[in-house]
C-alpha cells in the first residue's frame, strides 16, 4: 500500500518507532511526527524491557534491536528486599535505557530515513491533520483517544496504590525490589540503573500509608527527603534526584476499539501496563511493528486497519492482562510482608498465576532448590 500523507500525533518511543517503520515502507509519502513538548523533554528516567521483549525486538526489527541493545544496561538476574534479607530470582534476566537516550536514538534514526519531527507543537484539535492515516500515539493523556472515547470504547481506572518516579546516582547490580514497614506503613521501591551512572528509583506506597506521611501536601522535593530517609540503607547516602516525580495511581486503559475512520490509537494513547512487568514501551512498539507489517501487505487503509486491531488487540490484552494482575499484587503487597522471605519471593514470582512449578524450576534453577529444601526441611 501506499499512502500520500501521515500524521502522528506523539514523540515518543511508539509514535517516533511507527514513523520510522511506516517512512521506510512508503519513501513517497509525508510522514509527520507532532509533539507538544521539545524533543529532549521526557518524563522519568529508565525503561526496561525483558529479555523476552529484547527476542521479539530483534525477531521483527533487527536493525532498531542493533541501535539501541549496545547503550543498554543489562542483568541476569533479580532481587528482592524483604526484612533486610536479599533473595536472588536467577533468571529473571532484564535491559534497561534512558528513556531520553531511547527517544534520542529513535529521533536520528527518524531524521535519517526522512520523517518531519515537529517539536512544540500543540495539536489543539486531531481535525487540523489532513494525513491519510492519522496516528495517535500521544499516550495516556491522548488527544484523540478524547476527543471520541465512545468511538474507541474507552474503559478507564485507576489502580489504588500511590507511586512516585524518581532517578539516583546510586548504581545497582539488578532490577531490585526493597520492601520496608515503618511506624506510618509499609513502601517499596523499584530500583535498577539504566546508565553507568545513573539508577530509576520509584518508591510506591498503598493509600493508608500515602496519608500517613501526609505526601498530598508535599511537593517532589520534599517527597524526595522522606523517602531518602526512608530508603537510607538503600541509597547508601545517594539523594534523589526529582523529574516531575509528583505521586501518582497507575490509570488502567483499555480501548475496545483501536480505530475510527482513519484514525488509529497505538501504545499508552489505547493501553496501559503497569510498571511492574516492564512491558509498556515493549508493547507500543509491537503495535508500531504489526501496523506497520499489515499495512505492507493491505490493499486499502480500511482493511488494513480493520486487520490491525482485529490481529493486534487479542496479542496485546494478554500482556495488559498480566499487568493488570501483577499491579493487583502490588495494590496489596502490605499485608503479603508477614511472609518469610522465601515465602513472599515465591508469592511475587507466582503471582499472575501463569507461571507453574516446572516453569519455574527451569527458569529460576537456583532459587526453587532454596525455596523447596526450606519447604522440605532438605538442606538446599
Amino acid at each position: 500500500m501506499q499512502l500520500d500523507r501521515i500524521d502522528v500525533l506523539g514523540g515518543g518511543p511508539a509514535g517516533l518507532y511507527a514513523a520510522i517503520l511506516l517512512k521506510a515502507d512508503m519513501p513517497r509519502a509525508a510522514v509527520c511526527v507532532y509533539e507538544q513538548n521539545p524533543s529532549d523533554a521526557t518524563f522519568g528516567f529508565g525503561v526496561v524491557f525483558s529479555d523476552q521483549a529484547l527476542d521479539f525486538l530483534k525477531a521483527d526489527d533487527p536493525e532498531t534491536h542493533g541501535l539501541i541493545t549496545p547503550y543498554m544496561e543489562r542483568w541476569r538476574n533479580m532481587t528482592l528486599v524483604h526484612r533486610g534479607e536479599t533473595v536472588t530470582l536467577d533468571g529473571i534476566g532484564f535491559a534497561a535505557i534512558g528513556r531520553l537516550h531511547l527517544q534520542q536514538l529513535l529521533q536520528k534514526r527518524a531524521r535519517a530515513v526522512g520523517v518531519g519531527l515537529t517539536f512544540e507543537r500543540r495539536v489543539a484539535s486531531v481535525d487540523e491533520l489532513d494525513g491519510d492515516l492519522i496516528i495517535g500515539a500521544d499516550g495516556f493523556n491522548s488527544l484523540m483517544r478524547h476527543a471520541d472515547p465512545a468511538a474507541f470504547g474507552q474503559t478507564l481506572d485507576a489502580f489504588s496504590n500511590h507511586f512516585a518516579w524518581f532517578g539516583t546516582r546510586r548504581l545497582f547490580d539488578t532490577l531490585t525490589q526493597t520492601f520496608v514497614r515503618t511506624d506510618k506503613g509499609a513502601m517499596n521501591a523499584h530500583h535498577y540503573r539504566y546508565a553507568p551512572d545513573m539508577s530509576t528509583f520509584i518508591v510506591e506506597c498503598d493509600g493508608p500509608t500515602f496519608e500517613a506521611y501526609g505526601f498530598v501536601d508535599k511537593d517532589e522535593n520534599e517527597t524526595a527527603r522522606v523517602c531518602e530517609a526512608v530508603f537510607a540503607d538503600t541509597l547508601g547516602g545517594e539523594p534523589l534526584i526529582a523529574n516531575k516525580s509528583i505521586w501518582r495511581q497507575f490509570p488502567r486503559l483499555w480501548c475496545e476499539n483501536w480505530v475510527s475512520g482513519n484514525r488509529v490509537l497505538i501504545g499508552d494513547a489505547v493501553h496501559t501496563a503497569h510498571f511492574s512487568i516492564g512491558s509498556g514501551t515493549r508493547i507500543a512498539m509491537e503495535d508500531a511493528i504489526a501496523l506497520a507489517r499489515i499495512l505492507r501487505v493491505q490493499d486499502t487503509l480500511d482493511a488494513a486497519l480493520a486487520a490491525f486491531e482485529a490481529e493486534r488487540k487479542p496479542i496485546a490484552w494478554k500482556i495488559v492482562d498480566a499487568a493488570n494482575t501483577s499491579a493487583l499484587w502490588y495494590d496489596r503487597f502490605a499485608d503479603k510482608m508477614a511472609l518469610a522471605p522465601l515465602d513472599f519471593a515465591f508469592d511475587y514470582i507466582t503471582r499472575s498465576g501463569r507461571v507453574d512449578l516446572e516453569r519455574l524450576r527451569r527458569l529460576s534453577p537456583q532459587f526453587m532448590a532454596a525455596y523447596e529444601a526450606r519447604r522440605t526441611g532438605a538442606p538446599a
